[in-house]
Parts: C-alpha cells; structure tokens; sequence
C-alpha cells in the first residue's frame, strides 16, 4: 500500500480547484482562499462585492457551506489594493453572503498575509493596508521571531445611529436597543433584558435571528456615505464577563443566524461607538472584551470624527489568530452536492 500515491494524485481538469489556509481569531474560523478565484472586476471593494454576490456565489456557497465548510464558516478572499494607500483587499465571506466588514478576520488576514510570506513581515511591527468594502483599515502586527503574536487595526468610522429604541418583539414583547456602525451595523442589546443566558447557545440564534428579523422590517437603516452599507447585520447580546480581568461579555448573532465565538471585532467597535456616545469611555481608554468561548479583544476609541453629520469615532481593536491549516479544495461537477447545503 503506497500512501505516497494519494500525494501525488491530480484531480481531472474539469473540476475546480480551490487552495486555501484555514485560520481562527478567538475561535471564529477564517478561510483565506489563496489561488482558483477567478479575476473579480472593480474599482472599489464595494463594486467588486457586488460582482461577486451576482456572479460568483456559487463559489461563497461551496466555500462556506457543507460539506467543506458548516453553518457557522467565515472567510475572505484576497485581491489587489484599490486605495493608494493599502496593500491589499479582501471580500468577506458567510453563510449568507458577503460582509462589509469583519474585524476578527483583519486580524486572521494579517496573521496568514505576514506569517506564509504573502507580504513581508518586519520586526517589531509591520503595518498593512487593507480595502474593505466598508473602507480602508489599517492592522499593525507584532512581529516575534517571524510569529505574528497579535494584531490591533485601525477601523473605519464607527458611529451610534439610534439609542434605546424600542422595538414590538412577538415573545418578548418591548426590547430596548442601541443601533450602532462599526463596519456594518448591529443592534446592541442586554442579554439579561431578554432573559437569555450567554451560555445558552441555541436560545442566543433563535432570539437574535427573530429580533434581527423584527428590527430590519420595522425601521430603515442608513449609511451617511454609503447606501451599501445600510442594513442590519447582527444582533450583539451583551452581559457580564466570566473572567473577572474583562470589561463584559460579547456574544454576536450574524447573517442567517451565525454565532461568532469570537469577541466580534466590528461589533466591539460598534459598542466602543455608543460607550463614548454614552460618556462610558474617554478617549485612549483601553477595554477588554470576552466571547461565547472566553477568547478575549481589546478595543479603544483612538479619536473622534465625523461621518457625514454624523458624529463618530474611530475605534482600535486588538486580538490574536493563530493558522490551522493548509489545503486544496475541489468541486467535482458531476457531484449534486458539492455546490453546497445547510443542515442545523
């Protein structure tokens, strides 16, 4: 028996072939696809999310979706810069579709682009550019001995767009929410207000994708630069922390009832958003946040700003990823499920 052999083997030329390195950030899985995307057309991030959501979902779907992926897979896929400025871009993919921001994968992103060579890294920090479709954010690593040990990045704007609204929810009746951008939008609630516990997974997805649903039909949403961007991405349930050295616990709910383990990196700029809106948090002020599964980010309010009218601030998120794996994907054409499906 020669395992050498299965090395060795190429799949036929007809089936597409999909390298990528599998990462996480605090337990929220991040797949950067690295070589078979085909060329995606755009001057900007946004354009090219959209080419992407007309004509290549069948490509998200087999990506994201069983059997290579699961209900709860995320991953990007990198392109060339768009902005003077960056040195590369990435479209965000979900179970649903494509995000416009994602802080937990900015921080995979740069630990996959420095530590495998895709870009140089230099110690003691090396500084990426990266175009999102939400804007341009900057990630600065910590280089040790050639390891990416953490990274912080510089988000976009992130603004509370609506305090303590209240909302009709059938089961829970009147749910007070804070509506708040930090690269896309969530809707800010207290866990303990809704009684559901931060442990209590299932009640968690069922309760944010109802609430999120309850939301998005009650009221529009609105970007002040960018229509694109106006819409309700996730549900944050927030709550006290397990491990006494956090500020609080984040538990978000995304897309089509997606849970992060991570900490959520935009969710927690969103968050920082209303703290400083609230008089909770000063400028330069550090906070640390826990997830579902304890991983923890740490978040500050690096200066203010303006969007539009709107005023905003700019949030700094810190955290760690760590890569799991290397490999080849392949979608057979003559196989009915390998475009993908979804089991709970």
């Amino acid at each position: 028996m020669d395992h050498r052999a299965a090395l060795q083997w190429e799949p036929p030329p007809d089936w597409i072939t999909l390298v990528v390195i599998d990462a996480h950030t605090g337990g929220e899985p991040f797949r950067v696809v690295i070589e078979g995307l085909p060329h995606i057309p755009g001057d900007t991030v946004l354009e090219r999310r959209r080419h992407a959501t007309h004509h290549l979902d069948h490509l998200r779907r087999a990506l994201m979706w069983e059997p290579r992926g699961h209900a709860d897979m995320y991953g990007g896929w990198i392109g060339s810069p768009v902005s003077a400025d960056a040195d590369l871009s990435v479209l965000f993919t979900h179970n649903d579709g494509f995000s416009t921001m994602c802080g937990h994968g900015i921080i995979a992103l740069a630990k996959v682009a420095l530590e495998t060579g895709i870009i140089p890294a230099r110690s003691p920090e090396t500084v990426l550019g990266i175009d999102t479709p939400a804007g341009l954010v900057q990630s600065t690593s910590r280089i040790e001995d050639g390891r990416v040990t953490s990274t912080r990045f510089r988000n976009v704007p992130s603004f509370a767009a609506d305090l303590d609204s209240v909302v009709e929810v059938p089961g829970l009746g009147q749910v007070r929410y804070d509506l708040a951008f930090g690269g896309a939008f969530y809707a800010l609630i207290e866990a303990g207000d809704v009684g559901v516990g931060l442990d209590d997974v299932r009640a968690l997805v069922d309760t944010g994708r109802v609430i999120k649903d309850v939301i998005s039909s009650s009221r529009e949403v609105t970007h002040p630069d960018s229509p694109e961007l106006g819409f309700l991405y996730g549900v944050i349930f927030t709550g006290e922390a397990v491990d006494p050295g956090s500020h609080s616990r984040n538990v978000c709910v995304f897309a089509d009832g997606e849970l992060d383990r991570s900490p959520t990196g935009t969710g927690l700029s969103a968050r920082l958003a209303v703290m400083h809106e609230r008089g909770e948090i000063g400028v330069g002020e550090w906070i640390r946040i826990e997830s579902i599964v304890g991983s923890r980010f740490s978040g500050r309010v690096l200066e203010t700003t303006r969007v539009g009218v709107q005023g905003a601030v700019i949030p700094e998120v810190e955290g760690s990823a760590h890569i799991t794996g290397r490999a080849e994907l392949w979608i057979d054409p003559t196989d009915d499920l390998g475009g993908g499906f979804l089991i709970r």
